[in-house]
């Protein structure tokens, strides 16, 4: 009994200490990043995805997960692919950014699964988003949309 108490005091203070307010910087998220990270997202187009990512998922219009998102590719829905770097091990997506290209998809990668997960409206971290077109937010859609086909695709 007393071991189960340990066990919820113990994610009771890791909660705590996740949940702080203590925001690391772009650079500090950057030094986590894994090796296949490539197109990454400046610090002001991740800024631009998270808000979009934030206003696709007040209209339920995103897909969340590798799994969730791997099938909707297949079937040939389109949007914006949204790309954690920080997720390890990179064996869990890399298969996604050959997906995006094949089907013609923008994608991008952004330093941290914790932010994308809080901007999804979500406590979990998301590794992998699909934002999907919708008229409520076209506008930014649209521009991260240019931004992120701009990036320099890796070789």
């Amino acid at each position: 009994m007393t071991k189960t108490k340990k066990e919820k005091a113990s994610a009771e203070a890791e909660e705590a200490a996740a949940g702080d307010g203590v925001e690391r910087s772009y650079n500090e998220l950057i030094a986590n990043m894994n090796q296949i990270a490539q197109p990454l997202a400046s610090k002001k187009l991740s800024k631009k995805l998270y808000k979009c990512v934030k206003k696709a998922a007040k209209v339920k219009n995103i897909r969340r997960g590798v799994k969730e998102v791997q099938k909707f590719i297949n079937k040939g829905e389109r949007g914006i692919v949204v790309l954690a770097g920080d997720t390890m091990p990179i064996d869990v997506y890399c298969h996604l950014p050959i997906m995006c290209e094949d089907k013609n998809l923008p994608y991008a990668y952004i330093p941290s699964k914790m932010d994308l997960g809080s901007s999804a409206g979500s406590k979990r971290p998301t590794c992998v988003i699909l934002i999907k077109p919708h008229q409520d937010y076209q506008d930014a859609y649209d521009e991260c949309v240019e931004e992120v086909s701009g990036l320099p695709k890796p070789l």
